[in-house]
Order: structure tokens, then C-alpha cells, then sequence
């Protein structure tokens, strides 16, 4: 397994593929799926979270169900720019899913992330008992959300400088 960057993984890619999003919390995994074309996310549910062994396994044999190419990984910073526990957090697991898997990774700076599904669930009148069911994996939808704009747009540099 490896860490890339988002540059690397859009070389990596091949047509077809779908990537996943996670929103590493301490209760939870949020989940969320790109479609084959690589445009948009769509959450699904939540991850319980027990210990890393067994979310590991479920983590992977969600990967294996949906085929996913890479994971896009929410990097929790705080907003000065700073990494304090959550990052160190989310990248000892990835370290430690190394071991299991030969799946990429891609961290995604996911400030805001939260925040932005939380008023996107509040649009949508989710009543409080349901968006706490549901921010994790709305949460990993603008995480993936992000990384499948970025991609796009470096299809679209790569294709005019192709074109040049």
C-alpha cells in the first residue's frame, strides 16, 4: 500500500474505477463511494467503529464489495494549518492499514468538511436524531467530493496541455 498524492493517483487511475472517501472519526467511519465516472459522491453508511483489527476487515471487505481503486482520506487540520491529534490519529491508521492491504491512500485536507455537510443536512430538514446518524458519511462525501473535482480538473489540464 502506498501514500499518494492526488497528482500520482490521477496518473494511476484507469477508466472505470471507483474511489472511496473516509471520515476517520473515533465512533465511526464515515463512508462514502464515487460512481464509475468518477464525478460524484454519494454516502453510505457508517462504519462502527470496535477496534482497528475488525474495522480493518470490514473497511476492506466494503473495499472489495464496491471494487474501490483508493481511498481519499479526510486529514483533519486544525484551521491554522497545524496537525494535532486527530491527524496524527488518521495517519497511524493508515500506516497500520498498510499492512493489510495494497490499496492506496490519499489524504485530503477535510477542513470544513463537517461543517458543510451539517448545513447540507440542516437544507434538506434532517431532523437532529437522523443527522447524527448521517454526518459522518455526508462528511466523507465532501472529503471525496473534493478529491473527484481536483481529479477532473487535472483530466482537463492534462487534456489541453495534450492538445497543445
Amino acid at each position: 500500500m502506498a501514500t499518494l498524492t492526488i497528482e500520482e493517483l490521477a496518473g494511476q487511475l484507469l477508466p472505470n474505477q471507483a474511489i472511496a472517501g473516509l471520515d476517520l472519526g473515533t465512533k465511526t467511519i464515515g463512508l462514502a463511494m464515487s460512481d464509475l465516472g468518477r464525478r460524484f459522491a454519494s454516502p453510505r453508511p457508517v462504519i462502527k467503529r470496535v477496534k482497528f483489527t475488525q474495522d480493518a476487515v470490514v473497511l476492506l471487505d466494503f473495499a472489495a464489495k464496491e471494487k474501490v481503486a483508493a481511498f481519499i482520506i479526510g486529514l483533519p487540520m486544525n484551521m491554522d494549518g497545524s496537525a494535532g491529534p486527530r491527524v496524527q490519529a488518521t495517519r497511524a491508521f493508515v500506516r497500520s492499514m498498510s499492512e493489510k492491504t495494497t490499496l492506496p491512500f490519499i489524504f485530503w485536507d477535510e477542513r470544513l468538511s463537517t461543517v458543510a455537510a451539517e448545513r447540507a443536512l440542516l437544507e434538506m430538514d434532517v431532523s437532529r436524531a437522523k443527522r447524527a446518524e448521517r454526518i459522518d458519511s455526508a462528511a466523507a462525501s465532501f472529503i471525496l467530493q473534493g478529491a473527484l473535482d481536483r481529479l477532473s480538473s487535472l483530466r482537463t489540464a492534462a487534456a489541453s496541455s495534450f492538445e497543445d
